[in-house]
């Protein structure tokens, strides 16, 4: 296990977010993006709350952001190095990002994510 200070790990949310295509990252729209100390289930490393894009329709408006919440203290319960960090929260954001493009857990598993 390492502990990375939160505000580092705020450093490497933000640039694993930074690290998403322009013509994909262009497309996000109501979501903000947490880090969370601790999950409310043992061993998430992230969750999406919130309505996905494609299920968007005429009457989704006037409504509150997506949440994509990323836990710190499992991560790095997970990782012995920062590198194994940098590499974890990136893989989780990318995760969390997907569910708002609608993308489903069994169709990342079968993209190898």
């Amino acid at each position: 296990m390492i502990d990375v200070p939160r505000e580092r790990f705020e450093e490497l949310v933000a640039d694993a977010l930074d690290g998403i295509p322009e013509e994909l990252g262009g497309y996000m729209d109501n979501v903000a993006v947490f880090v969370v100390a601790r999950p409310p289930e043992p061993n998430l490393l992230g969750l999406y709350q919130g309505v996905p894009l494609t299920a968007r329709g005429t009457s989704y408006s006037g409504t509150m952001p997506d949440r994509i919440s990323i836990y710190r203290r499992t991560i790095c319960a997970i990782c012995n190095t920062e590198e194994q960090v940098v590499e974890q929260v990136r893989r989780t954001v990318i995760h969390e990002v997907a569910h708002h493009f609608g993308i489903s857990d069994p169709r990342l598993r079968e993209l190898g994510w």
